[in-house]
């Protein structure tokens, strides 16, 4: 069996790997899942993996210009594929032929892996991204394949021409599985035909962190050992803010204030050591010699702790300055008492290790609907805060503080629930492919 893996997931090499770290904790569940289901498939795929991933995980990486190349000619491309696709469905005939149409040709099922951006926000990463992905969609729709979406987060729609593009992809799709339950009642309001949709749960639910020996000697390293004082993890990034873009740069220090009146409040309120974390990396582009680097939400918790210290009242605040794989980054959150994220990975990385958890919902616009929908699949909508209303932050932080072991308990035994509805993303395929 052969397995053609695209979607709007499909970045420069070490993107999806090696960048924000959640995107790794989706990844190799869903390969190991896909494996589980169909253990003699060949995967091949457009996103750009390492050679380690490949060699471990199985899979052969496809050139990304298939999907997109950041091109002028990308959307020509996208609907002459689109064009000669249309002609076979109708007659039999392939007209024209591409690498990508010829892989599809290949392929026993297409799955579409867009995360949350399969709609608008696909357009942020490159010029008329999304059309060139919905016609990658269609075609091998057209060319007779099974063609399903899994594990997303779809939506917004707001151009009407292209939202009614992809209400027919939508349409023909053979299964769409959702990370959340709020995607459909969005989908539902803007007329889209849901009755091949199921809401399941993030694969990212199922990566397993570093344990051990190694994990408890990074937290020896990093003085995480102590347990004199409970520890609380604190994560932000630059959706968090008020005021976009997420990625703007030399943000005033007034910015920070209700992000660090909150940390006052867990360090001498609680009376917790707060440690800032980034749930980010980066590394050298082009890497000459391949190394993780900080990425930008380190340079957002240390403005936070500059803040935090130039205000003068929480005496128990720290950062750390280590740069962790994603492995590591979740090992390290577990051994938290709780977690305040930003993140929405960040919290699955609490959340799924039974450690209460206050999500930070968007500050500003593009607003993502998967931070509350990912909250309703734990069970944790009580305790999504939102950043431009003051003082809901540290109304979120004392009722999770004062309800933690009630929490732990809940998340307990809803993980078992989830981690079945994850599983069934891929069970499903069975059927799909009549199996």
């Amino acid at each position: 069996m052969n397995i053609l893996l695209i979607g709007q997931c499909t970045l420069h090499w070490g993107r999806m790997e090696f960048g924000n770290i959640g995107n790794y904790y989706i990844m190799e569940p869903l390969v190991r899942e896909l494996h589980r289901v169909f253990p003699d498939a060949l995967i091949k795929t457009t996103f750009q993996m390492s050679d380690r991933f490949c060699q471990d995980e199985k899979i052969q990486v496809l050139p990304m210009e298939m999907y997109y190349g950041w091109r002028e000619d990308d959307l020509d491309q996208a609907l002459m594929e689109l064009a000669s696709a249309e002609i076979f469905a109708k007659t039999g005939y392939l007209p024209k032929r591409t690498p990508y149409l010829d892989e599809v040709m290949k392929s026993d099922l297409v799955i579409d892996f867009s995360g949350d951006i399969w709609g608008d926000n696909a357009n942020f990463l490159g010029d008329h991204r999304f059309l060139v992905g919905l016609c990658k969609d269609r075609s091998a729709q057209l060319l007779g394949k099974p063609t399903v979406m899994l594990a997303g987060s779809p939506g917004p729609f707001a151009d009407q021409e292209t939202k009614e593009f992809a209400k027919e992809v939508y349409r023909n799709f053979a299964l769409v599985t959702n990370r959340e339950p709020i995607s459909i009642q969005l989908l539902k309001q803007d007329g889209f035909q849901t009755d091949n949709t199921r809401s399941l749960a993030c694969p990212a639910f199922l990566f397993e962190p570093l344990k051990g020996q190694a994990l408890r000697d990074i937290l020896e390293r990093e003085g995480l050992s102590n347990q004199e004082r409970p520890k609380v993890c604190y994560m932000i990034c630059g959706w968090n803010f008020t005021s976009g873009p997420f990625d703007k740069p030399n943000r005033n220090d007034e910015e920070y204030v209700v992000f660090a009146q909150a940390v006052e409040y867990l360090s001498e309120e609680l009376g917790v050591d707060v440690y800032l974390m980034s749930h980010s990396n980066g590394f050298p582009v082009p890497p000459q010699e391949f190394k993780l680097i900080h990425g930008r939400d380190y340079v957002i918790i240390k403005q936070l702790q500059k803040v935090v210290v130039d205000r003068g009242i929480a005496k128990h605040v720290y950062a750390l300055d280590g740069v962790y794989d994603a492995w590591t980054t979740k090992g390290i959150i577990g051994t938290f008492d709780m977690v305040v994220s930003g993140r929405v990975h960040g919290a699955i990385a609490g959340l799924s290790q039974n450690v209460p958890t206050v999500l930070i919902d968007y500050g500003h616009a593009p607003k993502a609907h998967k931070i509350k929908g990912f909250a309703a699949v734990a069970g944790a909508e009580q305790y999504v805060a939102d950043p431009s209303y003051a003082g809901d932050l540290i109304t979120k932080i004392k009722s999770c503080w004062q309800n933690r072991e009630q929490y732990r308990k809940h998340l307990e035994q809803r993980n078992k629930i989830v981690k079945e509805q994850v599983r069934a993303n891929f069970d499903l395929l069975k059927e799909v492919m009549g199996q």
